[in-house]
């Protein structure tokens, strides 16, 4: 049965230690890359030093009131050219959550460990993509990506959220309590940016088949009709399953971003074990086969370690 949690990650609105010298071994940083006029925007709104003249320098300027968030922010940019400044001030129509006022918080001091977690979780969402696709990247960007850390005013939502390759990432988020938490919560975010790169696919290609589950299980679904279809076992506290949820958007973009990390999560076991501990998504009903396969072959180049079913 799935744990009830406020699972946060984010309606998509338009659009544990960690170690420095793992993240140094990762593979150079490919193109694209951040430009460096988006870069003082990100880590300063009001006005970058014009004493910089590139983006170290500027992360070093942010930065200088802690030293060790400056050695993770610079080594986070250095191994995969994601760049850790601050999100925005605004208030924001959260669907379900209601407004939710949210304000620039730079990930410093106590909130330090964010900015850790969010390295190893890229630095791991990095080494994923290498392992998985050796000779040839997908049609995938998961590197250079913009990440603004922002703090919610009284509420604890929503955990992050993405567009324009930005992931606005929340340090009092419910979600975001673990290296795990962030991990998947990331890579969740990761899917809805290459989703909207490729001209809202799961809106196109997975709306017939999510609309057809939705119908089947009723007006109010309840959480044993919906489960045979939950790409992922989250769900919203006092609600249904995160992917199903509704008052969110366009709802179909969160099953497909959860979809994603079931195939983050099922590759993964297949690399470490050899076998999963559970039937894969894809041996479900017919609408996850065609779901699974629709994914894995549009963003994936059709690989798939899960044997047949």
């Amino acid at each position: 049965m799935a744990t009830a949690v406020d699972y946060d990650r984010a309606m998509r609105v338009g659009l544990a230690a960690f170690s420095v010298v793992a993240l140094t071994c990762a593979p150079a940083l490919a193109d694209p890359a951040i430009a460096f006029d988006a870069a003082a925007k990100r880590l300063f709104p009001g006005g970058a030093p014009a004493s910089c003249t590139d983006t170290a320098c500027l992360i070093d300027a942010r930065y200088a009131k802690d030293a060790k968030a400056s050695a993770l922010a610079r080594a986070l940019y250095d191994a995969t050219g994601d760049l850790a400044g601050v999100g925005p001030d605004e208030t924001m129509d959260g669907g379900y959550r209601g407004k939710i006022h949210i304000v620039p918080e730079l990930p410093i001091r106590g909130y330090r460990q964010h900015l850790a977690w969010v390295s190893s979780a890229m630095a791991k969402i990095d080494q994923f993509f290498t392992q998985q696709f050796p000779d040839k990247p997908p049609a995938y960007r998961w590197r250079a990506l913009e990440l603004g850390f922002v703090r919610s005013v009284g509420k604890h939502t929503p955990s992050a959220y993405a567009g324009s390759w930005t992931i606005v990432y929340n340090v009092e988020g419910s979600l975001l309590t673990s290296e795990d938490g962030v991990r998947e919560t990331l890579f969740h975010e990761l899917f809805h940016l290459n989703d909207e790169d490729h001209g809202d696919w799961s809106h196109h290609t997975l709306a017939k088949d999510y609309e057809a589950i939705l119908d089947r299980c009723g007006k109010h679904p309840t959480m044993k009709c919906l489960a045979p279809y939950a790409p992922n076992v989250t769900v919203v506290r006092g609600g249904t399953y995160y992917a199903f949820q509704q008052d969110n958007g366009d709802s179909v973009h969160e099953y497909a971003a959860e979809l994603a990390v079931r195939y983050f999560d099922e590759q993964s076991e297949m690399r470490r074990r050899g076998k999963l501990a559970k039937p894969a998504f894809k041996c479900g009903p017919a609408e996850n086969a065609r779901a699974w396969h629709a994914l894995v072959d549009e963003f994936f180049a059709g690989q798939d370690l899960v044997p047949s079913c």
